[in-house]
């Protein structure tokens, strides 16, 4: 909500994966855990529940109300809540009612499972060119529209893989008099997703930044330079 209003305002920030608190409390390490109840109807209790668990939640209790709707309560780590409504509203075709609040520490609930696969990093600065991303499309899935500006270091992709690729997207056809048939299809795009700012946040790793302007939203490594992350990456 912060980030939104500021972002209105016209304020351009960077945004890093979103942390949580973590407390020891007697020698354990514990985290903050949050009351949440979804009210939706019955046909989609089940999603919401394999949703929820996925997120290391617990269900609590279940309540079939009379207008064919439930209210289902549940105990989750306020790390299993970023980017939840967002999935629990496309999963309910926008009908379900979500509502939290912070409960108590509890002991670290474990790791979750979160982004498996890499990302498609541009390689220059320049205007994403249709050919290009044409060539690219078997890599993963994009981000970005033909003829949007791109700069080195930008994530303009999810990679089919585990591992990060960099890409040239700017790379334009080499012109020259001859012709041979079939050479100059048209270039098909498969529309390219497009990332809510709460979707974003969820989606990034630790290495990358959303970056927020009044007119647009992007997602870009730490390190801008290829080379410089790849020293970093040995280091570490």
């Amino acid at each position: 909500v912060l980030v939104e209003t500021m972002r209105r305002e016209g304020y351009e920030l960077q945004v890093g994966q979103p942390q949580v608190i973590y407390k020891e409390i007697d020698g354990q390490k514990c985290e903050p855990i949050e009351e949440l109840t979804i009210n939706v109807p019955q046909e989609f209790s089940s999603k919401m529940v394999d949703m929820v668990t996925r997120r290391k939640g617990e269900m609590l209790s279940m309540e079939a109300q009379s207008d064919d709707r439930v209210n289902i309560e549940f105990e989750i780590p306020s790390r299993g809540i970023i980017g939840l409504r967002t999935n629990v509203l496309t999963a309910s075709q926008g009908e379900a009612i979500m509502a939290h609040r912070f409960k108590n520490y509890q002991p670290y609930k474990g790791d979750m499972t979160r982004r498996t696969n890499g990302s498609l990093i541009c390689m220059e600065s320049g205007t994403a060119v249709a050919y290009a991303m044409d060539h690219l499309q078997d890599r993963g899935k994009f981000f970005i529209f033909p003829q949007d500006k791109v700069y080195a270091g930008q994530v303009v992709g999810e990679h089919v893989h585990e591992i990060d690729l960099v890409i040239n997207v700017t790379k334009a056809k080499q012109l020259t008099n001859t012709r041979a048939s079939g050479t100059d299809d048209k270039a098909r795009i498969i529309p390219p997703i497009e990332l809510s700012l709460e979707e974003a946040l969820e989606y990034i790793k630790a290495d990358e930044y959303v970056e927020v302007t009044p007119k647009s939203m992007r997602i870009r490594k730490v390190i801008l330079d290829h080379l410089e992350r790849k020293r970093s990456n040995r280091t570490e």
